[in-house]
């Protein structure tokens, strides 16, 4: 299997599967001499853990990180760092029913189609619990940028949004088990949340990263431009459907003369409906992007299926799973987020020596 590493210079390539002894990771390209809060590492993996509230997973993990390598007297060597995340609380049983059978919308099917094997216990390497690793590579990378500032949080479940033009208090993500910054839009979040729970049935929705105080000249123009890598990040991540940075989608509605980001003499714009980035590199203002994310696959209803000899059969979710993956999946959209930024801002100081 290809397509474990991601990165150029700050590279996180990760390994493991969902019922394993483990899951875990290498971080190569870390410069040496960082004082690391480790600390600061376990809090954000906290955050993505499964059985932290009523609206989320039930399973129970500590996702305790253990570093193996890379980390001396708490500074970065400038060698790989690697790191173990034991899994303590599988239930394997729970996926006997789907060893010979495909669930609608997974990677079942791709994966038998593909490798002519898969590891069927929680989804094998396909199980967004890998993405604990991306957490634990992101939260190192945040301390390679001090300097950069990032924000995320839900911005709709369903139906429900934030006003866009609501000026928001990102104080306030972590101050209700959605992560949404508006408190009565967070309330009609949760309540759908529990609503659609109780149905055995799943929401999506969408969570909005924005990160300041971003040096201008990150990412390399044409193939690899900051804004393409960034959505190359987020929609590796499982079920992300969509990715809009700046106007997005919106912006197709405007004139030019409505959506030209106009110069001030410092060289900031009036509006930033670029989302801080043009012709691929960063300008210095504020960088904003959403990420859409669909339903969970696994639902508590019967569905009909087919089985790996093309045989109809009926087939219900059982197990612990999320009703809607948004709130959890705020702290993943972020490490992704400084993963990018952190490899870019080593490109540019490379390419300045």
């Amino acid at each position: 299997m290809a397509g474990n590493s991601f990165g150029t210079i700050f590279k996180l390539t990760t390994f493991g599967e969902s019922h394993g002894t483990a899951i875990g990771g290498i971080i190569d390209g870390c410069p040496a001499g960082i004082m690391l809060d480790l600390e600061k590492v376990q809090e954000e993996l906290d955050k993505r853990r499964p059985g932290q509230s009523a609206i989320v997973t039930q399973r129970k993990e500590t996702d305790t990180v253990e570093f193996l390598s890379g980390i001396f007297e708490g500074r970065s060597t400038g060698t790989p760092i690697g790191f173990i995340i034991k899994n303590s609380n599988q239930k394997s049983g729970d996926y006997s029913h789907i060893q010979d059978s495909y669930r609608p919308s997974h990677a079942d099917y791709t994966y038998d189609e593909k490798y002519g094997v898969r590891d069927y216990r929680g989804g094998g390497r396909s199980s967004a619990r890998e993405t604990a690793c991306r957490v634990v590579g992101g939260a190192i990378a945040k301390q390679v940028i001090p300097e950069i500032g990032f924000s995320t949080f839900t911005s709709s479940v369903g139906d429900i949004y934030i006003d866009d033009e609501k000026d928001l208090d990102l104080s306030l993500i972590e101050s209700n088990p959605v992560r949404c910054p508006d408190p009565v839009s967070a309330e009609k979040m949760e309540a759908l949340i529990r609503e659609i729970r109780s149905q055995g049935d799943t929401i999506g929705g969408t969570v909005q990263c924005v990160i300041k105080n971003v040096p201008k000249g990150l990412g390399e123009p044409v193939f690899n431009k900051l804004h393409a890598e960034l959505g190359k990040a987020m929609l590796s991540i499982n079920a992300v459907k969509g990715f809009e940075f700046g106007s997005g989608f919106k912006g197709t509605q405007m004139k030019g003369s409505e959506h030209n980001d106009l110069f001030n003499p410092d060289g900031s714009t009036v509006t930033n409906l670029s989302g801080g980035i043009q012709g691929g590199i960063s300008n210095g203002m504020d960088i904003y992007f959403k990420v859409a994310f669909k339903p969970v696959a696994t639902i508590m209803q019967k569905q009909q299926t087919i089985n790996s000899k093309g045989e109809e059969v009926e087939m219900q979710g059982k197990g612990r799973h999320d009703p809607c993956v948004v709130p959890r999946a705020v702290p993943i959209v972020e490490a992704m987020a400084a993963l990018v930024l952190a490899d870019f801002f080593l490109q540019n100081k490379t390419s300045k020596i």
